[in-house]
């Protein structure tokens, strides 16, 4: 059994794909789950249609150049010829917040920006403006981004994960950029301190927060990043691996 892929937290919790002989399964991450996979060998975690699953034995992970889709937004600032239908569609600039206090701007079709933000796990976010289409949308992301940066890497968000957004900072972003409206996501993960960043599929489920999942473990929170479990085989019966534990598994 292999991770070919994982679903983040939107609407509801996030969750892994596994496939075994050429079939997807999902394993969802609700809170209360109970995880009891030991990893193995990683590779190229193939292709996914559907149901059904190509499977890859070459080692690049999560994807080698095979089976790696390039999405043309990635770097995108506007100056394209909008190569993808998605292009013409209404689009919204928003600025995401994770806490305490690291913000990105972003861009995503209007239709989905609740959505998006929840995939990224933030914690406060603001909507901008709404444009025509995405290479508008572009152009403006890249002006702000000069100033806030457009991306946040999962570490940071991690090192947040214990921690609230500083109310002040937001209010100055907020009146600085004058946002359409504002959101306030809530998680549930209610920590003490903070998890430690560790690659793992056993333990208890203690919630999920865009792409990374919280579990409890010998006394101990870990926080997993989903996406580094992509291309590892599994087998059932738990880590064997000594986990460094955190300091309340000692209290």
């Amino acid at each position: 059994m292999q991770v070919v892929g994982y679903r983040a937290r939107v609407d509801e919790h996030a969750a892994l794909r596994l496939a075994e002989d050429g079939r997807v399964t999902t394993e969802r991450l609700d809170p209360g789950t109970e995880l009891a996979y030991a990893l193995g060998e990683r590779h190229c975690a193939g292709a996914v249609d559907g149901e059904d699953h190509y499977a890859c034995e070459n080692e690049p992970s999560p994807y080698c150049p095979e089976h790696t889709d390039i999405w043309p937004c990635a770097r995108c600032t506007g100056d394209c010829l909008k190569p993808i239908d998605a292009c013409d569609e209404e689009h919204a600039v928003y600025l995401a917040a994770f806490a305490p206090d690291t913000v990105k701007v972003g861009v995503t079709r209007s239709w989905r920006l609740e959505t998006r933000l929840r995939e990224q796990g933030a914690d406060r976010a603001a909507h901008l403006r709404t444009v025509a289409d995405g290479r508008i949308a572009r152009q403006i992301e890249a002006d702000i981004a000069a100033d806030l940066g457009d991306r946040v890497r999962v570490p940071t968000k991690v090192a947040g994960l214990d921690q609230s957004v500083d109310e002040n900072w937001w209010d100055d972003l907020c009146r600085e950029y004058d946002p359409l409206s504002t959101f306030d996501f809530e998680y549930g993960l209610d920590l003490a301190e903070r998890p430690m960043a560790e690659t793992l599929a056993t333990g208890t489920v203690r919630g999920t927060k865009g792409r990374v999942a919280v579990l409890e473990n010998g006394g101990s929170v870990y926080a997993v990043d989903l996406r580094r479990l992509v291309g590892y085989e599994l087998t059932d019966g738990g880590t064997d691996r000594d986990l460094q534990s955190s300091l309340g598994a000692f209290g």
